[in-house]
């Protein structure tokens, strides 16, 4: 297949919708020679946070000498980003090329009855990575889990060691509607004998988890064993931390930013001196190192100054209060927020917390039919006396933004990953 065909071939199994299962999965990787079993994964799942604690790792093995695939969701700009080998992301054409092996594969299997249709989106992204991965030799995997985890496409692998970074309120129509209920679904990557970094701190959440563990016999491991492990110090270009675990004490400054990246910071370094793949553990200044490169597009990621242009794609409860508390504590005034939702969102709630930011509001939209309208956010949205504009084209906003804000002062883009990723499309500065 050519790019057009590509494209058009992955828009159709995207309007196929979310079916949860591993069975397709697992059928087709069976197919194209197990290239999951090829390399050691690590498992990385949560409410919150997954892509950063999965940058970290990445940038901890890759400095420790590793070649290191990546695989994420969702991307930004570009499909090709979810896949990552050393740091490069997959060429277009390794990607069609591949796109098309997996096709062939899957209309084979269709044909002979082993397989009752197509494999999802998010299905046949994971398939191509772990292809990419094989193909091009990885000493290792960090896979993002996509949604939940007991029936998510990346859970497939038996990993060397699990992680689960937060666990709150999303997606809440496909995982269940309390902490206990969630927890349990991203609990599922769970696997027998394989260590599982815990990055809760107490609560329903982590009792189940932790619960989860001992039914399978995994090693349950807690970042936060006990109050005051993680220590915070405010500096006037971010944060530095103190992290205690085991009788060890860390000091960093994450190069990603926000007072919640400690947090992250810290499930990645217990996660890596967990490692039990075929090498030594990294060295503590290798994993320090790692914590102070890792780079992540989208999350509080400057674009612009003067004034100051920050894009998040702070989507759920947790996510809008950490990037609140950074705004709050960092971010010069006057700060004007844009934002963009989607339907699916607890938008009364993101709006409550991120609304009092900010001297102005521009409320903007999404060219897809899951976006919330910028008059249904401003109608959800509890009156905060702030002026509100609307201007549904989000570079419209943007340019708006920057002619009501002083130099001096600062813009937030956020509420949605597809508003970052569709600004960090056709931004020009």
């Amino acid at each position: 297949m050519n790019r057009g065909q590509c494209r058009d071939y992955l828009q159709k199994i995207l309007e196929s919708g979310v079916k949860f299962g591993l069975d397709n999965v697992r059928t087709v990787l069976t197919a194209l020679g197990e290239p999951h079993k090829a390399y050691p994964s690590v498992l990385v799942g949560g409410t919150n946070g997954k892509g950063s604690v999965c940058a970290m790792l990445t940038e901890i093995l890759t400095l420790h000498g590793l070649r290191v695939g990546l695989y994420t969701s969702p991307h930004l700009v570009r499909v090709e980003e979810r896949v990552r080998v050393a740091g490069q992301t997959i060429a277009g054409r390794s990607f069609c090329r591949l796109l098309t092996v997996f096709k062939e594969t899957v209309d084979a299997l269709i044909r002979d009855g082993k397989l009752a249709a197509p494999p999802t989106y998010f299905e046949t992204l994971t398939c191509l990575a772990l292809l990419h991965f094989r193909e091009k030799r990885v000493d290792a995997a960090v896979l993002e889990v996509g949604l939940g985890g007991r029936l998510d496409a990346t859970n497939v692998v038996v990993p060397i060691v699990s992680v689960i970074t937060t666990v709150s309120r999303d997606h809440q129509e496909y995982l269940g509607s309390t902490l206990g209920r969630i927890a349990m679904e991203k609990a599922g990557i769970i696997k027998p004998g394989i260590p599982v970094i815990c990055g809760l701190a107490g609560g329903i959440a982590r009792d189940a988890i932790r619960k989860k563990a001992r039914e399978a016999q995994a090693p349950f491991i807690e970042v936060f064993e006990g109050p005051g492990a993680l220590g915070v110090e405010k500096t006037a270009r971010g944060f530095r931390f103190q992290f205690r675990w085991r009788g060890k004490t860390f000091r960093y400054s994450p190069n990603l930013r926000g007072e919640h990246q400690g947090r992250n910071a810290a499930i990645a370094i217990v996660a890596a001196l967990n490692l039990s793949g075929p090498w030594r553990t990294p060295p503590r200044a290798t994993i320090l190192r790692g914590i102070a490169r890792a780079a992540w597009p989208g999350r509080l990621e400057t674009v612009g100054r003067r004034p100051l242009v920050i894009l998040d794609g702070a989507h759920n409860e947790e996510g809008a209060r950490a990037v609140a508390a950074y705004a709050a504590s960092l971010l010069p005034w006057p700060l004007t927020l844009v934002f963009a939702a989607m339907k699916d969102k607890d938008i009364p709630k993101l709006t409550r917390i991120l609304f009092p930011l900010a001297q102005a509001i521009i409320l903007t939209c999404l060219p897809m039919p899951r976006a919330a309208a910028p008059e249904e956010v401003l109608r959800l949205a509890p009156r905060s006396g702030r002026p509100t504009l609307i201007e549904p084209d989000p570079m419209q906003a943007l340019r708006r933004a920057r002619e009501i804000t002083p130099r001096g002062g600062s813009i937030l883009v956020t509420g949605s990953l597809f508003l970052v990723g569709e600004v960090k499309k056709r931004i020009d500065f």
